[in-house]
């Protein structure tokens, strides 16, 4: 399922920690991509253009179209190389540059756009980026496209993260242990039931993929791999389960309020002469009991 992610078209969230960074993984797609004789663009903004193509081998080099952010991101250098409207200028006009056929966006990454456009605005982009009935200048719909983007989600709160979450339809979040990287695949398609997958892989070199293995989850419908499971019940000062003894006394036991055969016999058999009620009523000291105008206390 990982080698294939960006051929699904769509958002592809690539949800990288400090512990396992994230690049050498969207390189490996960008790698698959080319293999299968896609366009492929990628807007670079951490990193150079010479260190983000270092490891491709020459075909696909040839193949990438490359938006560098990284050296002159503001055009400060007045080289008029820049495309207008800044990052999202760069954002809108990768679509409509692209030619018939498939198409891979690469962002390297999210997170840097996230800290220098409005979280709206971007999410907004990313939608007409990823959709796939929209058209090029000529007003032809582009095939396919695929978006890979590469979020360091320990660089931001809460809303953003959601937000992003919420337009992909692929998340991957990269964990591992021991040294041997997995990755938490969250695959969502409308009028389909969330699939979730666990895929152990290897990056070679060359950034081909190494494919280890891969287990199901058993989980809930939207499980968070970033978040422990925790039990309500840890620090409570009474207990909310009953042993087997327990359960026997309370199954046992009669209500107040249960109108029991015990309480049927003893209303039938009650005596004669004897009373079913009696009011009891002790005078309070303030009580104001006038035997002529018994009616005082009302003011009429």
């Amino acid at each position: 399922m990982l080698e294939s992610l960006s051929g699904h078209g769509g958002l592809v969230l690539l949800r990288d920690s400090v512990e396992w960074e994230g690049r050498s993984l969207l390189k490996a797609l960008i790698r698959q991509a080319a293999l299968r004789g896609e366009q492929i663009q990628v807007l670079g903004c951490e990193v150079s253009e010479e260190e983000f193509r270092e490891g491709f081998d020459p075909a696909t080099n040839s193949q990438l179209v490359y938006h560098d952010l990284f050296q002159d991101p503001l055009n400060w250098s007045n080289t008029g190389e820049a495309l207008p409207g800044g990052a999202l200028g760069v954002l809108r006009a990768m679509r409509r540059r692209a030619g018939p056929g498939p198409v891979t966006i690469a962002l390297d990454s999210l997170s840097w756009l996230l800290l220098h456009l409005p979280c709206t605005a971007l999410c907004q982009a990313l939608h007409a980026l990823s959709r796939q009935d929209s058209h090029r200048d000529d007003s032809s719909p582009v095939e396919h496209v695929c978006v890979l983007g590469l979020l360091h989600e320990e660089l931001h709160g809460r809303g953003p993260l959601e937000a992003l979450s919420s337009l992909a339809q692929t998340e991957v979040t990269l964990s591992g242990t021991g040294g041997q990287a997995s990755a938490h695949i969250l695959y969502r398609r409308p009028q389909h039931r969330l699939t979730h997958k666990i895929q152990w892989f290897s990056i070679l070199p060359d950034f081909s993929l190494d494919l280890q293995g891969e287990s199901p989850l058993k989980s809930q419908p939207h499980p968070d791999p970033r978040t422990h499971p925790v039990d309500p019940t840890t620090h409570l000062t009474f207990n909310l389960h009953l042993s087997e003894k327990e359960k026997e006394v309370k199954d046992s036991l009669t209500l107040p309020f249960q109108f029991s055969s015990e309480k049927q016999q003893a209303l039938l058999c009650r005596g004669l002469g004897q009373p079913t009620s009696r009011i009891f009523y002790e005078p309070d000291a303030y009580d104001d009991l006038d035997q002529e105008d018994p009616d005082d206390d009302l003011d009429i």
